[in-house]
């Protein structure tokens, strides 16, 4: 695998996230819920003006992996108090899985932040994502079920890795 590097995402970076989101959401997510869904959470999600949201208000931190200057990921992460965090976001282009990309962004995020608790939501169908998270040793927490609007709903694995 060639050398993987991460930046963190400014404002200048919303038009590459968004469309590395629409072909990773497309390309994988088309298995797992509805064109339909995947266009409304794209549109919710991932819209020029809701990552500016996310990034400004909500206080989000992202992060973008390149290899050579292409950019093959993206994550989101934040905390209310330094020690719990939130992992929003980390997606990896398709054509990519399984080189151990994931991983290493992973890694990247916890030596930035040292986090004590980890948190973050997956799709239950999503089987790839979620033996991925059991193998950095995430555990399922709980089982959720999130109105996300317009008649849709996210049915997820709250998942938690503790690191103390």
């Amino acid at each position: 695998m060639k050398q993987v590097h991460f930046a963190m995402a400014t404002k200048d970076d919303i038009e590459t996230i968004e469309k590395l989101a629409h072909f990773i959401w497309n390309t994988h997510y088309i298995t797992i819920i509805s064109k339909a869904q995947i266009d409304y959470m794209l549109e919710k999600m991932y819209s020029k003006e809701s990552i500016l949201k996310q990034m400004e208000i909500e206080n989000q931190h992202f992060f973008l992996a390149y290899i050579e200057n292409k950019c093959i990921g993206y994550a989101a992460i934040s905390t209310t108090d330094g020690k719990q965090y939130f992992l929003h976001k980390l997606y990896i282009d398709t054509n990519i899985h399984q080189k151990g990309i994931g991983t290493v962004f992973l890694s990247f995020l916890e030596e930035k932040y040292s986090p004590e608790i980890m948190h973050l939501t997956v799709n239950r169908q999503n089987f790839k994502a979620i033996n991925f998270y059991f193998k950095y040793g995430f555990i399922i927490e709980k089982v959720d079920n999130f109105d996300i609007g317009n008649g849709f709903e996210m049915n997820d694995f709250v998942m938690v890795k503790k690191n103390r």
